[in-house]
């Protein structure tokens, strides 16, 4: 349910009271699995409207997030972004390619073409 109702709820939200952006950056800080998970999710409803900075700026907070619900989080926005912009998304992964969770990369990189993902598989851009 969290997946399915935080973009269309807090996501939304957010996008129309931009003040209230900085929450994002505390629950994606948060101790709460659940929290940290709310908070790049509802990057989704930034992204369905072109702007990739909330989604961005918690990506790199989560970035060495143990938690794998968080790593397959990230690379479904990421993914989403790429669907978007491609340059947006590439140029997030060659950035942070050393700090990226293997799931996160795999996710993010779904849409590619094949010969791509594997040279973004092997980190070579």
């Amino acid at each position: 349910m969290v997946d399915y109702s935080t973009p269309q709820i807090i996501g939304n939200y957010l996008f129309n009271y931009p003040a209230q952006l900085p929450i994002l950056d505390d629950w994606g800080t948060s101790s709460n699995l659940w929290h940290r998970r709310i908070a790049i999710v509802s990057t989704f409803a930034f992204i369905k409207q072109a702007n990739f900075e909330p989604t961005l700026r918690i990506g790199k907070l989560l970035l060495n997030d143990k938690e794998d619900l968080i790593h397959k989080a990230l690379g479904w926005m990421l993914r989403e972004i790429y669907k978007k912009n491609s340059n947006v998304c590439v140029a997030f992964l060659q950035e942070n390619y050393a700090q990226l969770p293997r799931t996160t990369l795999r996710y993010a990189i779904e849409r590619m073409q094949e010969d791509e993902r594997l040279r973004y598989l092997k980190g070579v851009f």
